[in-house]
């Protein structure tokens, strides 16, 4: 069995990737490659962005290959609205909780989401919720698991 030799100026203790460790010169955490402006535009950009692409999914769901309509196009767009609402306030309100909390939030939100497209088809109402509590629980074990692995144990972020 292999093992790794120290490169020369570091730790033979500290791991690739750790502080200090090899790899790391000096640095603690991932650079950032964007600048504070382009994060607070991709805030929102990113969710108005989805919200449009869901509302526009909405939108076609529900006029069921007909003409398009204003009532459909207002529909649409209050689609956007209603999920751009919603995924900012579930932003807020999720970092403030535990990881179990914050995890459950994000998956019935995902699973929301997708029980309201699914059930615009006409699909029945039992098959719409069967697969929303598919969706919510794979988001919510996945997401539970990424945030066990990347928090301490009282709940702070790892650095």
């Amino acid at each position: 069995m292999a093992h790794a030799v120290p490169a020369r100026g570091t730790s033979a203790q500290a791991p690739t990737g750790a502080p200090g460790g090899p790899g790391t010169r000096g640095r603690t955490t991932t650079p950032d490659v964007f600048g504070a402006r382009t994060h607070r535009m991709a805030k929102w950009a990113v969710p108005v962005g989805i919200g449009l692409v869901y509302g526009y999914w909405a939108a076609s769901i529900s006029r069921r290959g007909g003409p398009v309509t204003g009532w459909n196009v207002l529909f649409g767009f209050l689609t956007v609205l209603a999920f751009v609402v919603l995924f900012a306030v579930v932003r807020a309100v999720a970092a403030r909780l535990p990881r179990e909390g914050h995890a459950a939030l994000w998956a019935a939100f995902a699973g929301s989401a997708l029980g309201f497209l699914y059930s615009r088809s006409g699909v029945a109402v039992f098959t719409s919720v069967v697969v929303s509590l598919l969706l919510a629980a794979a988001v919510f074990a996945s997401l539970f698991y990424r945030y066990y692995t990347h928090e301490d144990a009282r709940g702070h972020r790892a650095t």
